[in-house]
């Protein structure tokens, strides 16, 4: 059974357009946010970056957990 309500299909389309729309866009404005202010040491800067990288996927992890993986649901 799994554990999402979302079918495995459906969350690897999903997954797809995540990674082919929503990264892309959401480094845009992180790059854009960034540029707004004094920039910082590189570091700080790595480590906003870096945050930023993790916080973005917190919320899809559902939905990317077992798309790699093969259908559970296909017959064999």
């Amino acid at each position: 059974m799994s554990t999402s309500r979302l079918s495995y299909k459906t969350r690897r389309r999903l997954s797809l357009l995540l990674l082919v729309v929503a990264m892309p866009a959401y480094v845009v404005v992180a790059v854009t946010v960034m540029n707004l202010f004094e920039r910082p040491s590189i570091l700080v800067e790595l480590g906003v970056y870096v945050g930023l990288g993790i916080i973005w996927i917190l919320p899809f992890r559902s939905i990317f957990r077992g798309v790699g993986q093969a259908d559970p649901d296909a017959q064999d």
